[in-house]
């Protein structure tokens, strides 16, 4: 079975950090390919891993990636 998920990638200090928000599970890797393909294995293993409730417990089931206008200063 497959699963579609988020990935946020962040440029931090030397590398990159990648977030799947719907799992709160995040990974790193010092390019955004490495990020990504870390966070895709980390997300692997927990779905291996993890207990149906656990996963149910854990999974935002809806989630929206969007942007938004705010006033600075």
């Amino acid at each position: 079975m497959k699963r579609y998920m988020t990935a946020i990638i962040e440029k931090e200090d030397k590398g990159y950090v990648a977030l799947c928000p719907e799992l709160d599970i995040a990974s790193q890797g010092e390019t955004v390919s490495e990020a990504k393909n870390n966070l895709q294995e980390a997300l692997e293993l927990f779905f291996e891993c993890a207990s149906s409730k656990e996963i149910e417990g854990r999974l935002h089931s809806e989630m929206y990636v969007t942007q938004m206008e705010v006033a600075v200063g």
